[in-house]
């Protein structure tokens, strides 16, 4: 049997149910259930998008913190220099 009425597709409620979750769980506190499902679908997304842009940038900051973390010392070792003062080794 067909409905012959507009109904929403499962994908589609999937979709949705899905944005309403990220933006509570990962709104920072800042929506309620109820808020987001009442709220238009372009301030859904727009909030989303600001969300997944936040993210990126933490991401590249940590990314950029490792690979500082990973350089090389910066004091020259040569003979003259105690490898104990230029690392942490535990004797």
């Amino acid at each position: 049997m067909v409905l012959a009425f507009f109904g929403l597709t499962p994908q589609y409620k999937q979709l949705i149910f899905n944005q309403i979750h990220d933006l509570v769980y990962h709104g920072g506190g800042g929506f309620i259930h109820s808020e987001v499902y009442n709220m238009p679908i372009w301030l859904r997304k727009f909030h989303i998008n600001k969300i997944n842009e936040y993210n990126k940038k933490q991401a590249e900051k940590v990314e950029q913190a490792k690979n500082q973390s990973n350089s090389p010392p910066s004091k020259p070792m040569g003979p003259n220099v105690n490898p104990s003062s230029v690392y942490n080794f535990k004797k």
